[in-house]
């Protein structure tokens, strides 16, 4: 997969780890930055990551800040982005199955290393279950055309 990455400064060790991980499992990954640990702002980055995923140029994303909570409503202020904010596996495999989710937020001050890669590749490995969801997830969709 073509994956999107960013984050801000706050989730910059985080994204670094993340990245690596990506490469190592056979993942072509896009780095929308940052690209060091200085004080920046997460929409210049999150936002080209999801206009990347959202004109499919990129299959997924991943944003990383310190909570992952600025970040992710940057990103869902993209048109066609369903990011979602994760703490654990069991909510990265519903987002995927029951959201269609197509971009993942962490947040580098709360989420640990090794879950993180857990939650990445429980993520990008699950997918989207159709159904009753579908009818959901174009509703939400729809929203964006008011």
């Amino acid at each position: 997969m073509n994956i999107a990455i960013a984050c801000d400064h706050g989730g910059y060790e985080l994204k670094c780890k993340v990245k690596e991980h990506l490469l190592g499992s056979g993942h072509t990954v896009n780095d929308f930055g940052c690209d060091s640990p200085e004080r920046c702002d997460y929409p210049d980055f999150g936002i080209p990551a999801a206009r990347a995923v959202a004109a499919k140029i990129c299959d997924a994303g991943i944003v990383i800040c310190t909570t992952g909570i600025g970040i992710s409503i940057a990103a869902n202020k993209v048109r066609g982005i369903r990011c979602a904010l994760c703490h654990d596996t069991v909510s990265a495999r519903l987002t995927r199955q029951h959201n269609n989710a197509n971009m993942l937020a962490l947040g580098g001050g709360f989420t640990g290393p090794q879950l993180a890669m857990e939650i990445v590749d429980t993520f990008l490995s699950t997918a989207f279950e159709g159904g009753r969801h579908q009818r959901r997830v174009d509703k939400i969709m729809a929203q964006e055309q008011d």
